[in-house]
């Protein structure tokens, strides 16, 4: 357990859990924490998908609103943004394009040679997303904790949305709502995440 011993402490004799400290979990910790729980995997590709929008600015703004206990203005998302958009653009996405390609083809794929070269690409992918969540962590330092109103689940709701209108103007579909509810549930819960 990553908690500080008078935090852990309370935590044993409470019924109810005592998060960690915000400043001493990272982003990165979060997002990995999070996105490992149930159905989040799928909510997060679901939306990546659907509105082409980066799954690590979803989950910064996840984290400003459950971690943090802000609320996020578009400008902020623009500005996360323009930290790690071209490295998204010109490293992940490239990286997933041909991990993806090299599940069905072109021959001679798939075979056992071309499935090692692909976990080495799926590798290469997490990689260049654990730089992005540390640029993103980088930036999001910069923020204090706030108390805006709402509770953790609905700061993080309501952030991964204006993250998402950065993306797409789309209406949010019932499917959209719920596998926001999904992260921004478990984002909410998730209160003891490495650092």
């Amino acid at each position: 357990m990553l908690h500080t011993f008078g935090v852990a402490v309370a935590s044993k004799y409470n019924k109810y859990r005592v998060p960690p400290p915000a400043a001493r979990v990272t982003l990165r910790g979060f997002a990995l924490a999070v996105h490992d729980k149930p159905g989040v995997a799928d909510a997060c590709v679901s939306l990546q998908d659907r509105f082409d929008a980066d799954v690590n600015i979803l989950l910064c703004a996840a984290y400003l609103g459950a971690v943090r206990g802000r609320s996020v203005s578009s400008d902020e998302v623009a500005a996360a943004r323009g930290r790690i958009d071209a490295w998204h653009r010109d490293v992940v996405r490239p990286l997933r394009a041909a991990r993806r390609l090299l599940k069905t083809g072109p021959p001679p794929a798939p075979n056992p040679q071309t499935d090692e070269v692909r976990r080495e690409v799926a590798k290469a992918e997490l990689d260049a997303e654990l730089v992005e969540l540390d640029v993103l962590g980088d930036w999001a330092a910069g923020f204090g904790d706030s108390s805006s109103a709402g509770t953790r689940s609905e700061l993080a709701r309501t952030a991964m949305e204006v993250a998402l209108r950065s993306y797409s103007n789309a209406v949010l579909s019932e499917d959209d709502r719920n596998a926001l509810a999904v992260i921004a549930d478990t984002a909410a819960r998730c209160d003891e995440v490495a650092s």
